[in-house]
């Protein structure tokens, strides 16, 4: 079984050259901090706080929104997960991605810090002969 991540690509270098192009001001505040109202509202509901503090106006602590996707989760795609939920989805879905996004509440930064694919590896249950 493999419920370890896998297939694990990290924005961090993408970050980092957005903060760069906001203080060179090749990139505006405004389009740094366009956080949609939807990823707002499921940060200040279902996002998981960090200690990191926004890189942009550091006021506040990011907080992480983890979405998961997959031909396997059906109606469950798209949505919201607490980290917790995602060992369990693991052991019961063959394959499915994580997608992870900081989010300040304050400035309305946002950003994908990284994604990576769980499951257990097995086909689905549904094509398996």
């Amino acid at each position: 079984m493999r419920r370890r991540p896998r297939q694990i690509v990290d924005y961090g270098l993408a970050r980092r050259a957005a903060l760069a192009g906001l203080r060179s001001g090749h990139l505006t505040r405004a389009d740094a901090c366009d956080a949609h109202p939807y990823l707002l509202r499921a940060a200040r509901y279902h996002g998981e706080a960090t200690d990191e503090r926004c890189p942009v106006c550091r006021k506040t602590r990011l907080t992480h929104v983890t979405y998961v996707y997959g031909d396997e989760l059906g109606r469950y795609a798209g949505r919201v997960k607490a980290t917790a939920e995602l060992a369990e989805m693991a052991g019961k879905y063959g394959e499915f991605r994580v997608y992870v996004v900081e989010v300040c509440q304050s400035c309305a930064w946002n950003h994908l810090t990284v994604s990576y694919v769980l499951g257990h590896g097995d086909e689905p249950r549904s094509r398996r002969g």
